[in-house]
């Protein structure tokens, strides 16, 4: 039984991908009078199905070698494609804790879109978004993987264009499904020089290729900057980051996936093409460059936000960056076990916020306050979320950066004080949201909010006894400190060096978000530099309006120069060959006259212009050499 779930765990994506084609009855309207909910109770049960097959395969080969299963494609003469699944316990742990959010994201959809007249279509779309990221989890091939990401990115722009009757909502759904595209094209340059000079396109396969690529190091640098783009926009990266801030225009439930899991996938492919970052030091360099700018500009930017999505939204870019430092300073370790504590700990802050945003109807946190009583539930996780987002003793992100910061005396300074600043920001963000949303009088939208339904609160209670317990599970799975393997100085080092650098970071931000007065009111400062440096934040550093007038300029002068071109030139130049046929075909229509001396005359007339030309260009003599020889 164990052997055959490990034969067939690739059916774990088919689940979803049967799910959606199931619910095709409801969102297309065929069937009407049961109403969508059977077509929400499918998708739960594929899923639910999906991730105790991943459980129990992940619990069989724990201690087990990899394997891979491989699908011959394609195979063109030298060409061989081929699409690779490795059954591995890292990527078998990842599909379970895909599958595993999905369900609770699901089963919150029950209570959130409860009374959406399109809740089927929902289910549908979410099932296929389930299926490309289980896909991503355990495909081996870089193929695959890029043709499971443009599903992302398909499944990304119809979620959030969900609700499409709003205008800022096909907007924002344009914006990020444009913004994705430009990584996804320079990743597929990427592929297609891999497909030309590698070995494969496997992931296994890409570390023997990197030990000796038969490129030269600028070759080898263009093609580790292409790969890194598709990961750049999957994740929220500078400069391809202003996406899931506008993505935040869908449904919660659906934002619970984009900001944990999603963005992680495109984080979970940036760490199976690590060999090739290493190649040459320009691509690390580039990671870590793009990496600490989102970081430390994504935390000051969530400062600024009144939008609670938006603020929870940027805070997920700032952690990805921390990512893309850890990828490129070549700590693969620590990458992944900040992708394992933030999808959780995120996960969980987006259910607290979707229960609030559901009660008030509005996501303006100067319009809510006093929810502390009213939604008890809703705020422990909140809480407890916030607490395993930053790195707070004893949960799992303090360990994780611990981890990183383990040899403090041989850690670079720079990498310190961005550690220190972005867990600074995040204590500080999250603890003025909580001051405004759950502290204080309450306000006209939060005077009557009750707790929200048990398909809301079941999954938001579990996602909170799992951050909780993280630790002990990261612990059993020995993914943190081997405490065993240090001396007693070494430990102290570790425990007190991590303490003063993550603690007192989170303590300086939770004890500024407690003491700093927060406006309710929508005044703006008086002093000029205050006021400027709030729209600096508010408005993402006016990066959207500094791409307005580059990037979208220069296409718009590039468009308006192709148009002219093809009205003028290329069309003109059409225009003229019909014209002169028509002048041509009306011009000799009058030597058809049926008379043979007017035939004459014009062969006559003919030739002589014929020999007029010949002996204008020089080309007379050659004639009449070649003649003078045939003669002779």
């Amino acid at each position: 039984m164990s052997e055959i779930l490990l034969q067939n765990v690739w059916l774990v994506p088919i689940y979803g991908v049967l799910g959606s084609l199931l619910t095709l009855p409801w969102s297309l309207g065929i069937i009407r009078r049961t109403g969508p909910r059977p077509a929400t109770y499918i998708n739960l049960l594929m899923t639910l199905t999906g991730f105790i097959h991943g459980l129990w395969a992940f619990r069989e080969l724990v201690d087990s070698p990899a394997r891979q299963l491989a699908i011959e494609w394609l195979q063109v003469a030298d060409l061989q494609l081929s699409l690779v699944i490795e059954i591995s316990p890292v990527n078998l742990g990842a599909m379970t804790v895909v599958t595993g959010i999905c369900l609770m994201a699901q089963m919150y959809a029950l209570g959130y879109l409860e009374k959406d007249w399109s809740l089927a279509r929902f289910y549908g779309l979410f099932g296929l978004f389930e299926a490309a990221l289980s896909g991503l989890a355990i495909s081996d091939s870089l193929l695959l993987s890029y043709g499971l990401l443009e599903i992302l990115t398909l499944c990304t722009y119809l979620l959030v264009g969900f609700w499409y009757a709003q205008p800022l909502v096909v907007t924002a759904a344009r914006d990020a499904f444009l913004t994705k595209r430009v990584g996804d094209i320079l990743l597929l340059m990427g592929i297609v020089t891999l497909s030309s000079y590698g070995t494969g396109l496997t992931f296994s396969e890409l570390g023997d290729w990197a030990a000796n690529p038969p490129l030269t190091p600028w070759e080898c640098s263009l093609l580790g900057l292409a790969l890194i783009a598709g990961p750049i926009g999957k994740c929220a990266q500078f400069p391809l980051n202003l996406w899931l801030d506008e993505a935040m225009e869908g449904p919660n439930p659906a934002g619970i996936i984009r900001n944990s899991v999603v963005v992680s996938a495109g984080a979970f492919v940036l760490l199976k093409m690590q060999p090739v970052y290493t190649i040459t030091p320009v691509t690390s360099d580039a990671l870590i460059i793009i990496g600490a700018i989102t970081a430390v500009g994504a935390s000051l930017v969530a400062l600024a936000q009144i939008d609670i999505k938006r603020a929870l939204s940027h805070s997920t870019s700032a952690h990805m960056g921390l990512v893309f430092m850890a990828v490129g300073l070549n700590r693969v370790d620590i990458a992944l076990l900040l992708l394992l504590t933030h999808v959780i700990a995120k996960a969980l802050l987006f259910m607290s916020i979707g229960g609030i945003i559901f009660n008030t109807h509005g996501q303006n946190m100067t319009e809510m306050g006093g929810l502390w009583s009213k939604m008890p539930a809703t705020t422990s996780a909140f809480v407890v979320g916030s607490f395993g987002l930053v790195a707070l003793l004893p949960l799992g992100t303090f360990w994780t950066m611990g981890r990183w910061v383990n040899g403090l005396w041989d850690t670079p300074l720079w990498l310190l004080l961005i550690l220190f600043g972005v867990n600074l920001c995040s204590s500080f963000n999250l603890t003025r949201i909580f001051r405004l949303v759950f502290l204080g009088q309450p306000q006209a939208k939060t005077r009557r909010s009750p707790e929200v339904a048990w398909q809301m609160a079941v999954p938001m209670v579990t996602a909170t006894v799992l951050t909780l317990l993280l630790p002990f599970i990261l612990q059993r799975s020995l993914l943190l400190l081997a405490w065993s393997s240090l001396d007693f100085v070494d430990r102290l080092v570790a425990v007190v060096g991590s303490m003063l650098l993550l603690v007192t970071g989170g303590a300086i931000g939770f004890v500024l978000g407690l003491t700093l007065p927060l406006e309710r009111s929508l005044s703006r400062p008086t002093q000029f530099y205050r006021r400027f440096v709030q729209d600096l934040l508010a408005y993402d550093f006016y990066i959207d309006r500094i791409y307005d007038v580059t990037v979208v300029w220069a296409v718009a002068q590039l468009s308006r120069l192709m148009a002219w071109i093809d009205r003028y030139v290329v069309d003109g130049f059409v225009n003229l060959t019909g014209l002169a046929t028509l002048f041509s075909g009306s011009a000799l229509k009058y030597n058809v006259s049926g008379q043979s001396q007017f035939y004459v005359l014009t062969i006559v007339i003919g030739i002589g212009l014929t020999l007029v030309w010949f002996m204008a260009t020089g080309q007379w003599t050659m004639i009449v050499d070649f003649w003078s020889e045939r003669l002779a």
